[in-house]
């Protein structure tokens, strides 16, 4: 049997969900196509009209054989090639237990693929597990007390865990299947097999990651939280003595899952001559609408509709000379504080998966090139540390972050005072300042641009009360670990470089996948430790 998607498939918002599959079997039937197993694949919103916005649906079937291109055009097929990962075994002996740093995304599921396999992984975490970690988490925000090793950045599910837990991805890997329905079956939401932009929301992320973490034990691994790589140490019959805050740790090969945010850890590799590049990325500012407003501008009459999630965007703006877009948009949601070095201020979008909050927010965000900075990765960290020491001291060097509205962004001014926007960062923890002013001239008044051009595309974007908070610096790292094909780091056969923090991921999904195909590598080369 072969399986394939039928998409486009549109239906009034009123009309029930089992209609899709209906429509769908009278299609293949009048192509002649004998179809089985008929389920929903896909949902998502056509809001191009706001006076017929519609639910446009997917739908999975079975047929036996292929069939024909022709047919496959006709019927807007596509063949689906989500297969059970095909696991090649290897035969090299492990003298030690595989080593995972970081339990973010790609660190959890290539430490979860080598526990289910036999390989016994030991995975280390700066920060501590999920429920410590939201303890911490919930003492910064009240007190503003920063612990640098458990943040928002740093613990048990990585920067994720307090996100709007979004599972969206441009890349095209059948690992994506593998990934969203292991988080299913380990407690996320049906519906992630089914939106077109799927989401767990933190407050279930939460308790999908403390999931992940027990399978891990369950299946032979160890967790150990509070735990920080100091060193690469060295090799010896084919055992890396790993340096760590609790003390050396033997390890076969080891996985650097750090996420973006190590910069500790990225000195540690520079200091040692590995492979480290610079790389482009981007900073910007966290914006906030009523949710209502944002509703209403992309849903019109229907705005409020059950059968419709609460509106998302996907803007961007470009010059000649770089480009503005809009990041991880978080319906009801709130503006959560980044940051995990004492004396510097970032912020960062989250929401629960009910996304019931007042406000939406997203990122702004404007293209850095390695030519802004400098092009090396030691002026790509400062170049981040700057803008974030720049933000704590407008907020009174007290975490307190920096705000104003779009009119005073765009007047280039102080802020003067706030609107029906009311800020959500630390429960209001804010101070007026120029946000502008944060930026290298050409930066700030390239993100003015782009906020006006975005109020052309969605009514009320540029609205002079919608708020802005600063500075958002962590959309990705500013710097690429290099590897080969094998995707062991150069230079260090027993060294794999993945995820986000490695420069080979943009988000949970597809820093998850790395963390597979990492495990995937490890598992082609060695036997089962023990």
């Amino acid at each position: 049997m072969t399986e394939y998607v039928i998409s486009g498939i549109p239906l009034p918002l009123d009309a029930p969900a089992e209609e899709a599959v209906a429509v769908a079997a009278k299609k293949l039937r009048r192509a002649g196509v004998r179809a089985e197993k008929l389920s929903l694949y896909r949902r998502s919103v056509d809001a191009r009209d706001k006076k017929d916005i519609r639910l446009v649906y997917a739908v999975r079937f079975a047929t036996a054989g292929t069939l024909k291109k022709e047919t496959e055009q006709k019927l807007r097929l596509s063949r689906l090639s989500a297969e059970p990962l095909r696991l090649v075994r290897g035969s090299a002996a492990m003298p030690a237990r595989p080593v995972v740093v970081g339990m973010g995304p790609c660190g959890m599921f290539a430490a979860l693929l080598l526990a289910e396999n036999g390989y016994r992984p030991l995975l280390i975490e700066r920060g501590d597990d999920v429920e410590n970690r939201v303890r911490t988490v919930e003492r910064f925000i009240e007190q503003g007390t920063l612990d640098a090793d458990c943040n928002i950045q740093f613990g048990a599910g990585g920067a994720g865990t307090f996100s709007d837990g979004k599972l969206v991805t441009r890349i095209s890997d059948s690992r994506c299947a593998y990934v969203l329905e292991k988080l299913h079956a380990l407690g996320a939401p049906d519906e992630i097999l089914t939106m077109a932009k799927p989401h767990i929301g933190t407050d279930i992320l939460r308790g999908v990651v403390a999931n992940v973490a027990r399978r891990i034990t369950e299946c032979g691994g160890e967790i150990l939280y509070r735990t920080t790589l100091l060193d690469l140490g060295s090799v010896e019959h084919g055992v890396r003595r790993l340096v760590t805050s609790r003390g050396e740790v033997a390890a076969s090969v080891t996985v650097l899952a750090i996420g973006h945010s190590a910069r500790d850890t990225y000195s540690m590799l520079l200091d040692r001559g590995c492979t480290v590049t610079p790389k482009d990325f981007s900073v910007g500012m966290r914006i906030e609408h009523l949710k209502s407003d944002i509703d209403r501008a992309l849903y019109g009459d229907f705005a409020g509709h059950k059968a419709l999630p609460y509106a998302e965007y996907n803007l961007s703006y470009n010059t000649k000379a770089r480009g503005v877009y809009t990041f991880c948009m978080c319906p009801g949601g709130e503006v959560v504080a980044g940051a995990s070095e004492h004396g510097g201020l970032c912020v960062n979008g989250m929401s629960a998966y009910a996304r019931n909050g007042r406000n939406s927010n997203s990122a702004v965000c404007i293209s850095v090139y390695r030519s802004d900075y400098g092009d090396s990765p030691r002026a790509a960290i400062e170049f981040q540390r700057t803008l974030e020491r720049a933000a704590f001291t407008a907020g009174g060097s007290d975490y307190s972050a920096p705000v104003c509205t779009v009119g005073d962004f765009l007047s280039d001014r102080a802020c003067t005072a706030l609107g029906a926007v009311q800020p959500t960062y630390r429960g209001g923890k804010v101070r007026g300042a120029n946000l502008r002013a944060l930026f290298p001239k050409e930066l700030g008044d390239t993100l003015a641009a782009g906020l006006v051009d975005f109020g052309r595309k969605i009514q009320g974007f540029d609205a002079p009360h919608a708020l802005l908070s600063g500075v958002e610096t962590r959309t990705s790292a500013p710097l690429r670990l290099q590897r080969g094909d094998d995707l062991t780091m150069l230079g260090e056969s027993d060294i794999y470089p993945g995820g986000e923090g490695a420069g080979y991921a943009g988000g949970i999904t597809s820093a998850a996948v790395d963390g597979v195909r990492i495990a995937e590598k490890i598992i082609a080369r060695f036997k089962p430790f023990g």
